[in-house]
């Protein structure tokens, strides 16, 4: 028996709707901007610091997200430019979001003279974290999912009957790429956080690094077998590549600067005991 998926809407107020994936995706960077701000008094890094932060990196981050979206479809959005800034009809990316925001923090990192590797490495959890939360957003709006699947399928998966009730989606039931996506990064979180302070085991730096190579490698698998990619000359998966390359540049960066830069560069200006901290 099939029931009735969730609504999207959370409540109404007028002609005014919230939709639990604005609630979510709010939720989300409050979680993250705790996490941050709680890991960044260990680092002696002020809070006023990540809520400044926060103020910039938050609304340039949706308008890159919806940028990018916009550029991979660029053959629908030019012959409708009225609908570039219809974002309440979906259309974002997280990645193009992220290299938003990572534009965001060199900027403010320069301006500030915050040192940039450890302003990632106590930010690359706490996002981590907002991107698992974020998407049970995508749950309730019934996207980012995958290619059909069966009841059987989905109940020898032991899921609750909500999700699989939310996964019957256009006649039929769908692979939950959110659900493994979100689980998997929820486990690539847990380690990051469980070693993150283990003495001698991360240098600065490495946690970002850390972040690159499972978000990369989890995104890579999931989005593989999603239905709503956007594309390359109607071949590569943009968010695939993009994912290829987040691997790359992590453990290019850790090889590079564990075995060509001097270890001492590490502890260049710290004053502590061990490269990590600073």
């Amino acid at each position: 028996m099939i029931f009735d998926a969730l609504s999207p809407i959370a409540f109404q107020m007028g002609n005014f709707s919230v939709k639990w994936y604005g609630i979510i995706m709010a939720t989300g960077v409050l979680l993250a901007t705790m996490m941050a701000i709680f890991e960044g008094k260990r680092r002696q890094i002020m809070s006023d610091d990540f809520i400044d932060l926060l103020l910039w990196a938050v609304p340039i981050g949706f308008v890159g997200a919806r940028l990018y979206y916009v550029l991979f479809e660029w053959g629908y959005f030019s012959k409708h430019p009225d609908q570039i800034i219809a974002i309440w009809n979906g259309g974002i990316a997280i990645y193009g979001g992220l290299l938003a925001g990572l534009a965001v923090l060199l900027i403010f990192c320069y301006q500030r003279m915050l040192p940039l590797f450890l302003m990632l490495d106590i930010l690359a959890p706490s996002v981590l974290a907002a991107q698992i939360l974020g998407r049970w957003g995508n749950f309730m709006n019934q996207e980012a999912f995958g290619a059909k699947t069966s009841l059987s399928f989905l109940q020898n998966l032991h899921l609750p009957h909500f999700i699989i009730t939310q996964m019957y989606i256009n006649g039929a039931y769908r692979q939950p790429t959110f659900l493994y996506e979100s689980f998997f990064n929820l486990i690539g979180l847990i380690l990051i956080l469980s070693l993150r302070h283990r003495f001698h085991f991360y240098r600065q730096g490495e946690v970002f690094c850390t972040y690159l190579i499972w978000y990369g490698c989890v995104r890579f698998f999931v989005e593989g077998m999603r239905t709503d990619s956007l594309y390359i000359a109607n071949t590569i998966r943009v968010s695939q590549a993009l994912s290829a390359i987040l691997i790359f540049v992590g453990i290019g960066l850790i090889v590079y600067r564990r075995l060509i830069i001097h270890p001492k560069w590490y502890l260049a200006g710290s004053g502590l005991k061990y490269p990590y901290q600073r």
